[in-house]
């Protein structure tokens, strides 16, 4: 067993900070989370890691990551030019970046040919370097819909269900529907359009439940967003009340959100200043003040960066997760609200809130550790010392770099 040891460790949950803490491991499980001391004698325990002026929190959740977007599809053969095997490499890059920026657990919502479950699965055996991965697999879209290229196709009741069950039977942790179009597919309908009915998506609502899972639903259009709260999804992917003109919030929508408790990831992400540069101001207002709205409506929101998308024609990179955290900065939340939904609200949106997204003793050892205090300077999120994926040491190059004193 070994205990690490900070000024500040953050329980994840708004409020509860303890001061001079500790955090007791053994192996990949948390034993015990308090102040200095409480876990006992040095020499009981073994290796003693010290960390003065860090603070010690849950490590980082992002919702919602393509880490196998496929950028190019011929539109003869249907298919990427890029070959599995260089698309797999790919994805494991990606998914080291997640982790040297404090990800400890990612729920990748789009792959073709299942190599989100084989990456999944190599970062468990320790094969991989990277965070726990939630994989959805295929995204269920319709025929020529958004990101069809991914080999979700289905346009009925019966193909939603079969599609579903195909990924639920290799493996899937969740579902993903496309319930509305997007603007990164060509030719597929644009994001103001529907794609499913309120009865197609509760059939993917129903079979995920089957195995006990959650779904994910892409909407962007009034009409998807209202659709996919009634199929009684679990999480609201994007959400941006999107038209022909533009961002048009709806208030009344928004309510009913709030009133169901569904989960709602905007996907805030750190290419944000960049768009703004390539694309001006009025339309990232617009967007920025419905992520502020729903904070206001009472809406639950979570962390997750859409990264491997091109978003607005910008590269979003795998790396730049803190970046989205600000732009929640940016919208009126505090820093112990942005915390929080990046790890305890946003595990428990992904449905892995009773294994992670908060230090209590029995949950696996996903932690982090930055110089500085975070609640007063979320940019501290980026000067990590630590990085714990199930009491396993990673960062930059795999292996941690703080040393360890004991007794």
């Amino acid at each position: 067993m070994r205990i690490v040891r900070a000024a500040r460790v953050l329980t994840g949950r708004r409020g509860e900070v303890i001061a001079d803490g500790e955090v007791l491991i053994d192996g990949g499980r948390i034993v015990s989370v308090g102040p200095r001391g409480s876990a006992g004698e040095a020499g009981e325990v073994g290796e003693v890691l010290e960390l003065p002026e860090h603070t010690v929190l849950p490590g980082l959740i992002d919702a919602h990551v393509h880490l196998g977007f496929d950028a190019q599809v011929d539109p003869v053969t249907r298919r990427s030019p890029e070959s599995e095997r260089h698309l797999l490499l790919r994805m494991a890059e990606n998914a080291r970046k997640l982790v040297s920026a404090g990800v400890t657990t990612a729920r990748d919502l789009g792959a073709r040919d299942f190599l989100d479950l084989a990456l999944r699965d190599a970062i468990e055996e320790g094969l991989a370097v990277g965070p726990h991965i939630v994989a959805a697999t295929r995204p269920i879209t319709i025929t020529g819909g958004h990101c069809w290229y991914m080999g979700g196709e289905a346009d009925d009741e019966a193909g939603v269900r079969r599609v579903a069950r195909e990924n639920l039977r290799a493996g899937a942790d969740c579902l993903k529907v496309m319930a509305s179009g997007g603007l990164m597919t060509p030719g597929a309908p644009p994001s103001w359009v529907p794609q499913y009915t309120t009865e197609q998506l509760r059939a993917v609502v129903e079979e995920a439940a089957t195995r006990g899972k959650g779904v994910a639903a892409h909407a962007h259009a009034h009409a998807a967003i209202r659709s996919s709260l009634e199929a009684g999804v679990a999480t609201i992917e994007h959400c941006t009340f999107f038209t022909p003109s533009g961002h048009r919030y709806d208030a009344k929508l928004a309510e009913l959100i709030a009133a169901a408790g569904t989960y709602v990831c905007p996907t805030v992400h750190g290419a944000f200043e960049r768009i703004r540069a390539a694309h001006g101001q009025e339309m990232l207002d617009a967007w920025l003040h419905g992520i502020s709205s729903m904070r206001e409506a009472g809406v639950r929101q979570i962390a997750g960066t859409d990264c491997g998308f091109a978003a607005g024609g910008v590269a979003n990179p795998a790396d730049l997760y803190v970046g989205g955290l600000e732009v929640f900065a940016m919208a009126g939340y505090g820093n112990a609200e942005i915390i929080e939904l990046a790890t305890v609200l946003a595990a428990d949106a992904c449905g892995v809130g009773d294994v992670t997204g908060s230090l209590d003793p029995g949950k696996r050892a996903d932690l982090i550790a930055v110089a500085g205090n975070p609640l007063e300077r979320l940019a501290d999120l980026r000067d990590l010392a630590l990085v714990l994926v199930s009491g396993r040491s990673v960062g930059q190059t795999g292996v941690d770099t703080v040393t360890s004193s004991v007794g």
